[in-house]
């Protein structure tokens, strides 16, 4: 029994990452979540799609930026809560509400 890690500079002895069975779990985990993160979102998309059809019918702008800055505080104390970056998460809600407000002003334009 080797007292060497899996992964070391000796190349007859290094392990490919591929065959390393912690490593191909957490991927595993990794994929499911990035899977579950893209339905997420498209789900979200739908909703704000129905919202922006909604807003040119009613003659509402594209864009709410008060309720923006009440989500992104919002998010950013769920952010803190789940110990994640509170500005990574907030960089990420401000993308995903500019795609969002720039499918407010395509639909307002049909």
């Amino acid at each position: 029994m080797s007292s060497q890690p899996p992964y070391t500079s000796d190349a007859s002895n290094q392990t490919s990452p591929a065959a390393d069975p912690m490593l191909a779990g957490f991927r595993k985990s990794i994929d499911n979540i990035d899977a579950a993160l893209i339905h997420m979102l498209a789900e979200r998309f739908r909703i704000t799609q129905a919202v922006g059809e909604y807003k040119a019918k009613v003659t509402l702008p594209p864009a709410d930026p008060e309720r923006e800055q009440r989500q992104i505080a919002r998010l950013r104390q769920l952010s803190a809560e789940a110990d994640l970056d509170p500005e990574f998460s907030e960089k990420f809600l401000r993308f995903i509400i500019d795609e969002v407000i720039r499918h407010h002003e395509k639909a307002r334009e049909t």
